[in-house]
């Protein structure tokens, strides 16, 4: 997923400076942002209230779409350095290409993830015909410093591990839940669930202590640790806990976000997550001037260009809010 913003800004991520050391119910509301022709999305990280979870450090949702004469999903070929993008449906598909030579249609409940590494280009759009309905989730997450040069690579898998309970299905996209591990590449010790809630059902889920956490609704009524968590808006939860109360007023869809919280201080402007300004105008110039990113082959249109530059050095400082 693009950032489209043709007047980007540089986002102040990471450090420990600002990680809640506690157990804490912050909602945080979304930003609505146009992407592509037909698809609206509300951003829920970067917030202005807060810029991180764990090395969660970028998270849409969108949806449900009726898209069934319209375009759906198009969003051009454009970079990314320094992150893992993670895919992830309810509804319709997702056509997927890079500059690797990857092609995939991610469907629900599978997970598509890429890791851009040094450099990496991508593409995505709903296949044509596509299915009636759109609703998902697109996330970053932001690769530490030992792992950031890494070679570019996707990777899908359809086939994810479940932990159940009475009224709760959780699918675990990264990381470990209740003894229970992903597939999914990881770089940083980080978690992220697909939880699909029954109606009425009252559960507690385990957590590890040292994480922090958010849950972003996807739909339904639910109520996370007491509080209403509305479709399209997070509750942050801060650190402390061995076990999250939820309880759905109806049939509810939930992501479980968390790990350890990120260290390094970064700079993420536009698609790249970097550390200096010097990185990130490096990587503005390589994209416009240079192969760097590589080519993505088949998507119909040109690629996305890069908007100017704010004024000043772009500064990492550490998790602002």
């Amino acid at each position: 997923m693009s950032n489209l913003d043709r007047e980007a800004v540089p986002s102040l991520c990471g450090g420990r400076g600002f990680v809640v050391a506690e157990p804490v119910r912050e909602l945080l509301s979304p930003r609505r942002v146009r992407l592509g022709e037909s698809t609206e999305v509300r951003r829920l990280l970067p917030n202005l209230g807060r810029r991180m979870v764990g090395a969660w450090c970028f998270v849409d949702h969108y949806g449900p779409d009726d898209i069934a004469d319209e375009p759906g999903m198009q969003v051009p070929p454009h970079p990314h350095m320094g992150l893992q993008t993670v895919s992830w449906l309810h509804d319709g598909e997702v056509l997927h290409r890079d500059s690797t030579g990857s092609l995939q249609t991610i469907r629900p409940r599978e997970l598509g993830l890429m890791t851009s590494g040094r450099a990496i280009s991508h593409s995505e759009e709903s296949p044509r015909p596509h299915a009636r309905f759109l609703h998902g989730a697109q996330l970053w997450v932001a690769l530490p410093d030992s792992d950031r040069h890494t070679a570019p690579h996707f990777e899908h898998h359809a086939d994810l591990p479940q932990v159940t309970a009475p009224g709760l299905t959780a699918t675990l996209l990264l990381g470990t839940l209740d003894g229970s591990t992903s597939p999914g590449t990881t770089y940083t010790p980080i978690v992220g669930a697909d939880l699909a809630l029954s109606r009425g059902s009252d559960v507690r889920l385990p957590l590890d202590r040292d994480f922090e956490y958010a849950v972003l609704a996807m739909s339904g009524e639910t109520h996370v640790d007491g509080v209403p968590v509305l479709p399209g808006s997070m509750l942050y939860l801060g650190c402390g806990r061995t076990e999250l109360s939820l309880r759905a007023e109806s049939e509810a869809g939930l992501m479980l976000l968390g790990g350890e919280p990120f260290e390094e201080e970064l700079v993420m402007w536009w698609n790249f997550v970097g550390r200096t300004h010097e990185e990130i105008a490096t990587a503005r110039h390589d994209w416009s001037e240079t192969t760097r990113f590589g080519e993505v082959k088949g998507y119909d249109g040109a690629p996305l260009r890069a908007p100017e530059l704010p004024p000043g050095a772009l500064k990492a400082r550490g998790r602002v809010r």
